[in-house]
């Protein structure tokens, strides 16, 4: 499913593995420099695939230092050895033993794939290519098979060896200092689900009781004096093993669960069967190290992994392309596991705020592509917001659609009928349809279609026929590859807010009632009529973001208030708020780039006094409310000839506009929100923290002495990270000598932990002004930087490209030839690394002119350089293909 020149691989083009592995033992001897892997592959010819064929094994910079067949070497002449694979051209036309041996070098391997070394210990990454880089085999996820994996090493170097599955033998090896562990996985799965851990770690132990009362070993192995650190994580796990089983009725099924943390991880986290590696920053806090959002991710992580024990473990991917149909299902699960450790309406705002940064954005530009990819040249350019976020929203709207009661039968008939197997999206699909009797091949729309569709919206009320109609206008934009698109399936929740800010009943002019309050848009153009409403009400749209969809709409300024204070959708109400702030920074981005004065909306501020002052709502609520429309949402909305410092600077007149409107509410909230007790995570305390906070920046926001004395005095005095980091937050948008000192100070504090230090580098490269890029230039030469560790990478120069809008978009072009060269630089130490650095450029064409060619001309300077990976030549081409 992959060539060495990169030639695209096609959906259309899929056919069954010509053989099937029955059963895989690895004997691993692990060594730092010279580790040899051993591997048994009991094969047979797939019955589905038609006349017996060579046996193709794919391999990824590795070489064979013997190959056997049931015992006996193998000819010369009967195999060949590619860069990209071997191939065995005359096996035997039955079942037998492939036994190859291979030698590792995992201190070499800086691409974190296949096996490799972190600090002192050993570990694996082989999602989605990497099972490759250790042996020769069939690397694709509808190949399953049962695993037993034997590991041997030097017991002073790794006195843990860890490995999926259960664990069946153990013991030293006579005459020498070496030990081994044999682990066997009973359950079948695919080769990137493989993992293996190696080296002097500590381990924090508990354990579960499943609902049927089996008792389940629960360990997370991290470095030696950080267990404390794990605490929170462990209780994350035990508290998504019982959501599962209450939500889905889902029971965990080896004898053993393990988490392991390493400081060098490509990505966040891996759901290798029974045995997850996790970067390190998604396991290990403490209220000192880890702020509220550190707490919320790891709850949030930890959670992805253990559901992935189903949806995606027991029941795979048939292929990549199939990739949404475990990441996409389970990160909504971990959405709806959150939302009921937390706040729903909280956390729905959280996600669409993300959806809309990161995937909309996608979907606007050249790299668009659909929740299922038809194409694609490199699978790791794949794990997007696209698949991820916007897969999880398609869940969703299939549960919108179908009500709770169907949607869970149509997940129960799912785990009933694929368990075991590697499934499709069309599989996946027809439970729902099968179990709700309900045709959705309209809805499959959403898994192939790229672009998120925009509602044009306008409503008409009939005072006298006492009628309210909704025209909707659906228009599904084009995006690389797909010109043309077709009506999607819709689902919107809604509610007609009247006079008096309570819902009317939602009745059809035809006297039917809108079943869960959902009505469903089908066709390009569609009127939807409501009878008996005698006046003219405000219409809610979208509750709860009940489609991935962009909305405008006719409502008018004073609608939109009336929204703000009486919606009895939280997230509506929040909306109505973004939708005010946004046409007044849109407009006042106008009038920067005219050389015009910036209009204030005294309507908007009264709006957010008194979502401030009503004490019925969540603090965490209004936290979110009192957050204006980032400097990304403004630009998509503008959608073209994009000025990012005038965007920058309309956005900061409004927070000082808020600061100075709101200014003796925020300072007795600030008061009122303080706390100098114990810290805890929980999310009601979190959500005080968060509005405390958001009231300290915005008390600052003028830069006068007063504010900037507060956020000082809450950096020195405050009693968790949290606070701190906000404080410390709040003083680096000022260029004071109180920014310096704690600067300063916070390095001092913390320089001996590299996971604080990381939001040390973080926030200096987020700071919005001139000097930033200098700043993140030096703090590149720093001695807690390396280029080699994804963590300090993503935090420096992931956050000045991805974060700072004003720097990374510097008129001179000084951002983007930085990020260039820096691209450059890791490309062959750590494509994937360097290829997600790299699609900081996907919004180029919708910017200024003068922007646009500074853009285009790094784009092509990289695309013009000799070797480029695979991952980062895809990610370029697609950027500069035409439009």
């Amino acid at each position: 499913m992959r060539t060495e020149q990169g030639l695209p691989v096609r959906l259309a083009d899929y056919r069954p593995p010509d053989w099937l592995v029955d059963t895989v033992d690895l004997d691993v001897a692990l060594h730092p420099s010279r580790t040899r892997v051993r591997a048994r592959l009991a094969l047979r010819p797939n019955p589905e695939a038609g006349a017996p064929a060579p046996v193709v094994l794919d391999g990824d910079e590795i070489a064979p230092v013997a190959i056997r067949i049931d015992g006996e070497d193998v000819s010369p002449d009967t195999y060949v050895v590619s860069a990209d694979g071997l191939t065995i051209t005359q096996p035997p036309p039955r079942p037998f033993l492939l036994e190859i041996e291979t030698i590792l070098d995992p201190s070499d391997n800086t691409k974190l794939m296949g096996l490799y070394r972190s600090g002192g210990s050993y570990c694996t990454q082989c999602e989605a290519e990497g099972f490759r880089r250790i042996t020769y085999f069939p690397d694709r996820p509808d190949v399953m098979a049962v695993y037993t994996t034997r590991i041997e090493a030097d017991r002073a170097e790794a006195p843990v060896l860890l490995a999926n599955g259960n664990l069946v033998a153990a013991g030293e090896i006579a005459g020498t200092d070496r030990h081994f562990a044999v682990w066997h996985d009973p359950y079948p799965k695919p080769c990137y689900l493989f993992a293996l851990v190696g080296g002097p770690l500590a381990v924090r132990e508990d354990t579960f009781t499943t609902m049927s009362g089996r008792k389940v070993a629960l360990r997370i192995f991290v470095e030696p004096g950080k267990e404390e650190r794990a605490a929170y994580a462990m209780e994350a796990l035990q508290r998504a093993m019982r959501w599962d089983e209450e939500a889905f009725g889902r029971e965990y099924d080896l004898d053993v669960f393990m988490i392991v943390a390493v400081s060098d991880f490509n990505m966040g986290a891996m759901e290798n069967k029974g045995l997850n590696v996790f970067n390190d920053k998604y396991v290990l806090a403490s209220p000192d190290t880890a702020t509220d959002a550190d707490f919320a991710a790891i709850e949030a992580i930890v959670a992805h992994e253990y559901f992935h024990n189903w949806t995606g473990n027991r029941i795979t991917c048939r292929d990549w392309f199939q990739l949404c149909l475990k990441e996409g299902l389970t990160v909504f699960r971990d959405q709806e596991f959150t939302s009921a450790m937390r706040s729903r309406a909280v956390k729905r705002i959280a996600d669409v705020r993300a959806l809309r940064s990161q995937q909309f954005a996608e979907d606007a530009g050249p790299l668009a592509h659909p929740v299922r990819p038809e194409v694609y040249r490199e699978i790791n350019n794949f794990y997007t917001a696209t698949v991820y976020e916007k897969g999880a929203e398609v869940v969703r709207m299939l549960k919108t659609l179908l009500g709770p009661e169907s949607f869970r039968a149509g997940m129960d008939l799912y785990f009933a009928r694929h368990d075991g197997r590697a499934a499709t999206v069309e599989e996946f699909v027809a439970c729902f349809a099968d179990a709700a009797s309900v045709d959705l091949r309209q809805f499959m729309l959403w898994y192939s279609q790229a672009g998120t569709p925009e509602l044009f919206v306008t409503t008409r009320h009939d005072a006298q026929a006492q009628t309210f109609a909704i025209d909707i206008l659906q228009v599904v934009p084009p995006t690389p590859g797909q010109p043309i698109k077709a009506p999607m399936a819709v689902p919107l929740a809604l509610g007609l807010v009247g006079p008096e800010g309570h819902d009317l009943p939602l009745v059809t002019s035809d006297g039917r009632t809108l079943p869960r309050g959902v009505l469903t848009l089908t066709q390009a153009a569609e009127t939807f009529t409501f009878a008996d409403i005698p006046a003219s009400p405000a219409l809610s749209l979208n509750r709860g973001f009940s489609a991935p969809v962009k909305i405008t709409s006719n409502l008018s300024h004073d609608e939109l208030r009336f929204l703000a204070a009486r919606d009895g959708d939280p997230f509506n109400r929040w909306q109505a708020v973004q939708t005010l702030a946004s046409a007044l920074l849109i407009e006042n981005v106008g009038a920067v780039r005219a050389g015009g004065a910036m209009r204030q909306d005294s309507g908007l501020i009264d709006a957010l006094a008194a979502i401030l002052a009503d004490l019925r709502l969540e603090p965490a609520f209004v936290a979110q409310a009192l957050a204006m429309p980032s400097e990304g949402d403004i630009a998509r909305d503008i959608a073209r000839d994009v000025d990012p410092e005038a965007i920058f600077l309309a956005g900061q007149a409004l927070r000082c506009a808020i600061g100075t409107g709101l200014g003796d509410g925020l300072r007795a909230a600030y008061i009122d929100l303080h706390d100098d007790g114990p810290y805890s995570p929980d999310a009601a305390s979190a959500g005080r923290r968060a509005l405390k906070n958001v009231c300290l920046d915005l008390i600052a926001a003028n830069g006068d002495a007063a504010g900037i004395a507060l956020a000082e005095r809450q950096y020195y005095s405050a009693n968790n990270m949290t606070d701190r980091m906000a404080a410390l937050a709040t003083l680096s948008l000022h260029d004071t000598l109180e920014r310096s000192a704690a600067l300063g100070d916070f390095y001092r504090r913390y320089e001996a932990d590299h996971l604080v230090v990381d939001k040390w580098f973080a926030l200096q490269a987020m700071i919005p002004e001139a000097g930033t890029l200098a700043r993140v230039r030096e703090l590149a030469g720093h001695p807690a930087f390396s280029l080699a560790n994804p963590n300090r990478v993503r935090a420096l120069i992931g956050s000045f490209a991805q974060m700072n809008q004003t720097q990374f978009n510097r008129a001179d072009g000084a951002g983007y030839a930085f990020i260039a060269d820096t691209v450059l630089a890791l490309d062959g130490k750590n494509p994937q690394v360097a290829a997600r650095l790299m699609t900081a450029f996907r919004s180029w064409r919708v910017l200024e002119p003068v922007r646009r060619t500074s853009a285009e001309a790094e784009l092509r300077r990289v695309a013009a350089a000799a070797a480029l990976s695979r991952d980062l030549k895809d990610i370029v081409d697609r950027s500069l293909a035409a439009a």
